[in-house]
């Protein structure tokens, strides 16, 4: 649905087409625009991945950040979280077949923001 601003006579304005519901895009971003979410998923692509290391891979987030955020990927259906039978206990994440349909838009971002200019020497716009 594409929302309109009409303006009266008077200068009034109004919105014709108002998004009551979340639009898909809005959606989508409450889902994978959470910080971290993407580079979760981008790491897991390729097959499960121990907790640890994947806290390794991703520099900057917290432990407890990736906690949050994979346990809402769990719950989104996004990740499967699995206790591995070793000694010591280990959590291994994995993509699921819904989470890897997201893989392709989050490719082509990472191809988009690869090609942003740097302006001033500021590479974190």
């Amino acid at each position: 649905m594409d929302a309109r601003i009409r303006q009266d006579q008077n200068g009034r304005k109004t919105v014709d087409n108002t998004c009551v519901t979340p639009c898909a895009i809005e959606r989508g971003m409450r889902i994978i625009g959470g910080k971290w979410t993407g580079s979760i998923l981008w790491h897991l692509k390729d097959g499960p991945v121990r907790f640890n290391d994947l806290s390794r891979m991703i520099g900057g987030a917290s432990k407890k950040m990736i906690t949050e955020r994979l346990r809402q990927l769990e719950a989104q259906g996004l990740v499967h979280r699995e206790v591995a039978k070793t000694k010591p206990l280990s959590v291994v994440y994995e993509v699921t077949d819904f989470g890897r349909t997201a893989l392709g838009f989050l490719d082509e971002l990472r191809r988009w923001s690869e090609n942003l200019p740097i302006e001033n020497g500021n590479s974190e716009l």
